[in-house]
């Protein structure tokens, strides 16, 4: 077996835990705790489970510095997780490995002695391998050695969150101890970052280290320079390609550096071709520094294919869109430091050593905090509180909630600096605002200004600008601070800016009617703000105003926000209007929005869309892609919608309407439609279902819809249809028959309860082949029949508080299935075999269930 170097771990911590006791809970809670401070950790949530644990868990376990065991009431009834044990516990033994157990819910003694609740689980499994009287062994001395460790004791912590600071603060403590620092200033948190690129560069001539600027990329490309240079006959580090490049005959310049280092000579000869089929032959290794453009590295290199197989090339650079035209394969992305790490840097330039000073822990804590692991800022703003008293460092920390340092701007600024019109615009959209947006209404924003998005927001996330993360745009907190910054600089008056996001600027310019033309956009905290009035003349001064968003970020308290009357020509520019709470019954007949594109107004105070007699607003919004009108109360009707050619999404869930117009079958587009607690809502027109492009239906909690249409199951482009709540008791038999569906959910229908079960009988029909998730909670299933089988690509199926006896033994053909909920179903007296790829399987409060088959 390979040596547990410390130097070499792949993994911060390994986590060994029983899965149905605390992988929804505990387990989660301390994962997302451990990934929050960015801390590497491997935790077995997807492989399959058998009798053997298989050699990659082994070689997970081994390359850990830290295991960190779950004892729980059942982690005795898994072979597997004592098989883990008996490993880790081998680790500790004959490498050292830190082992930090957490007793949750269960003693030591009940480990030591196989007692309780947690032995009563172990016994079981006991019995099952009596047989095998060296595995039990193993076992037993396992359990016995866990027992007597230190570790954290779950009663006595509350609430459990402190419980998870407190394994959190021990982990952090313990890596600090396995990954000793290096003395040098600028190489802390560098060591397994270097490991993991030597990895890379084992099998990749040409290496891309990517990130934001002052994250390190230098320093990292440096540490692993300095490290391996050795193992080349010639080497070369050439710093700041971009700065360099601008000079004039920058690049002949670089490129006559680059010669002579690699071939040991101050003076090179002009034949270029000759020195590079001499380099050919050579074993090099060359690190490119700060390079913006493809064009750079052609001109200093004209290709890689010139050099042999056991050379290496490093490309450190802001733009991912560089590496991908050096057709570089492996790029290491930068992040940003742990916490641990930040803390360690900030303090060796704020106090000359490795922690803060005795008083000066919560405010070095807010630093850390603002800099958001950037090694950059770290240095700057430790160097600028270098011996300042308490009072300047919270007047410094103060004055970075507003103001980015200069310093860390002038960096951060390069990319900015390189982009074009359109992505600049991009850029200062996202960072006042739309960070942690979701993308799909943002790009639509940006398309109806003109900005064409996709191209403009490949561009920022190759420029590590910005990042897409779970559909949603994400972006650095320093890069906020920039982009404001640049906003901020348009002009020292906040109404002659583009842009205003902060909440005090925003009430001097709307309360004292101080708007211009230089307004594009405006995003206001309601709940930050004092009582504010607006008027007819409020925007009527901003005819450039794109984007309008009043939104509160506590619903505690009132709606501060008073209007008297607005204006129409103030929205004649307006894309993206969102209005929580607004206060007036309509909108103004006389607004003429032709180019909104996204209206949405939750929990206002609407009863009709327009104000007056004819509907004068509805025939304006043709370019209108999303309605929300979520939790309007007062609204009872729609008007005629067919103009709204372009809607692709509806949402009215919370309103007080009764019924769609039967002009809704006219949006041909429409992908989305939520109805969710419309509790007055009846009936659907049967005009809905012949849209082909309808995928999301929601009517969950309708509490007054009594049927479906029969013409339900018949939208061609159906995914989800979610039905919970209803008071229909039939499942329409066009959904059964369809291979449209992906996901059915009947919860709770409050029919005559038998909803569930008209479905599932009808299951021998030809239909549902596509299903992935059906949910079935709480239907009044008596019985499961055996076409249950048929549903071959179902991934979860929840059946639970339904009064059925058996589960069909056709479940088994459900390769698929990952997860299968059962609880509360309390007539259910066996279980046949299930399907070996089965997840997870709850099966709590089945107070007759006696026997389980094929489970280990």
């Amino acid at each position: 077996m390979a040596s547990s170097s410390r130097n070499n771990k792949k993994y911060d911590v390994f986590v060994s835990f029983r899965g149905e006791d605390t992988r929804d809970n505990f387990t989660s809670h301390l994962y997302s705790a451990l990934s929050r401070k960015n801390i590497q950790t491997f935790i077995d949530d997807h492989i399959n489970r058998g009798d053997e644990i298989p050699e990659s868990l082994v070689n997970a376990i081994e390359a850990s510095a830290i295991s960190v065991i779950i004892f729980s009431e059942r982690y005795a009834s898994s072979r597997w997780c004592l098989d883990e044990l008996v490993k880790i516990l081998e680790f500790k033994r004959e490498y050292a490995q830190i082992v930090i157990p957490v007793f949750y819910r269960v003693d030591p003694s009940d480990l030591r002695n196989q007692s309780g609740t947690f032995g009563d689980s172990y016994l079981k499994l006991e019995e099952r391998f009596k047989e095998n009287s060296k595995k039990l062994q193993s076992w037993r001395n396992a359990l016995k050695e866990a027992a007597g460790l230190s570790g954290f004791y779950s009663q006595n912590f509350r609430p459990e969150s402190e419980l998870i600071k407190e394994v959190l603060n021990q982990i952090l403590k313990r890596l600090a101890e396995v990954f000793p620092r290096d003395n040098n200033n600028q190489l802390v948190g560098v060591e397994s970052r270097v490991v993991a690129i030597q990895s890379l560069l084992g099998a990749a001539p040409l290496l891309g280290i990517w990130g934001i600027g002052g994250i390190g990329k230098t320093i990292i490309a440096r540490a692993i320079f300095d490290k391996i240079s050795s193992d080349f006959e010639g080497s070369c580090f050439l710093e700041n390609v971009r700065e360099e490049s601008q000079r004039s005959g920058g690049l002949a310049c670089l490129r006559q550096e680059l010669l002579s280092k690699l071939l040991k000579h101050e003076n090179v000869i002009l034949d270029i071709d000759l020195n590079f089929r001499r380099l050919s032959r050579m074993k090099v290794l060359i690190v490119f520094d700060d390079v913006t453009c493809f064009r750079q590295i052609k001109s200093l290199i004209r290709s890689p294919d010139w050099f042999m197989a056991d050379s290496r090339i490093i490309i450190t650079t802001r733009n991912k869109q560089v590496l991908r035209n050096c057709s570089v394969k492996e790029i290491y992305e930068m992040k940003e430091l742990r916490d641990d790490h930040a803390l360690e840097l900030f303090s060796r330039h704020a106090f000359k050593q490795n922690h803060p000073d005795v008083g000066y822990e919560e405010l070095s804590s807010r630093v850390i905090q603002y800099a958001q692991g950037v090694p950059l800022a770290l240095e700057i703003l430790g160097c600028s509180l270098f011996e300042k008293e308490k009072e300047v460092w919270e007047s410094a920390i103060n004055k970075l909630k507003r103001f980015l340092h200069p310093s860390i701007q002038e960096v951060l600024k390069v990319s900015y600096d390189g982009l074009d019109d359109n992505e600049k615009n991009i850029f200062l959209d996202v960072a006042c605002f739309f960070k942690g947006e979701d993308v799909y209404p943002v790009m639509k924003f940006l398309d109806a200004s003109g900005f064409y998005p996709t191209t403009g927001i490949s561009v920022l996330v190759d420029k590590s600008l910005i990042a897409i993360s779970y559909n949603k745009i994400m972006m650095h907190d320093l890069l906020q601070e920039l982009g404001r910054e640049i906003v901020r600089q348009e002009s020292i008056n906040p109404r002659n800016r583009s842009r205003l996001w902060h909440h005090e600027d925003i009430y001097e310019v709307l309360k004292y009617n101080m708007g211009t033309e230089k307004i594009e956009g405006i995003c206001l905290d309601m709940s930050k703000v004092k009582e504010m009035h607006l008027n007819s003349d409020t925007f009527t001064k901003m005819p450039k105003l794109r984007f309008l968003k009043f939104y509160r970020s506590s619903i505690n308290g009132e709606n501060k926000c008073k209007v008297s009357y607005l204006q129409g020509p103030g929205f004649a520019e307006m894309r993206y209007l969102y209005w929580y709470g607004y206060p007036l019954k309509s909108l103004p007949s006389n607004i003429h929005p032709e180019k909104l594109v996204l209206l949405e107004m939750p929990h206002s105070n609407i009863q009709q869309i327009w104000d007056g007699i004819q509907p004068s607003f509805i025939p304006y919004l043709k370019e209108l892609v999303i309605l929300n009108l979520r939790g309007c109360k007062g609204l009872k009707k729609l008007p005629e919608i067919s103009s709204l050619s372009n809607i692709e999404k509806i949402i009215l869930s919370g309103t007080a309407i009764e019924e769609l117009p039967s002009s809704v079958g006219c949006l041909s587009g429409l992908v989305l439609l939520h109805l969710q607690a419309c509790k007055m809502l009846k009936s659907l027109p049967c005009s809905l279902f012949k849209l082909k492009s309808l995928e999301d239906l929601n009517l969950c909690r309708c509490s007054n819809l009594r049927r479906f249409p029969e013409e339900i199951g018949n939208v061609e482009a159906s995914n989800s249809l979610y039905a919970y709540g209803t008071a229909s008791s039939e499942v329409p038999s066009s959904i059964v028959r369809s291979n449209n569906f992906r996901f059915l959910s009947f919860r709770e229908s409050r029919g005559d309860k038998q909803m569930g079960l008209s479905l599932l009988i009808s299951l021998s029909s030809d239909g549902l082949h596509s299903l992935k998730s059906l949910c079935l909670h709480n239907c009044g299933v008596t019985r499961l029949p055996e076409s249950l089988g048929r549903l071959s690509l179902l991934e979860e199926l929840d059946l639970r508080r339904n009064n059925f006896e058996r589960v069909p033994e056709s479940i088994i053909q459900l390769s698929k299935l990952n997860y299968l909920y059962l609880s509360y179903c309390q007539r259910l007296q066996s279980l046949p075999e299930l399907p070996c790829n089965l997840i997870l399987l709850y099966a709590d409060h089945c107070t007759v269930l006696k026997s389980i088959s094929g489970l280990s």
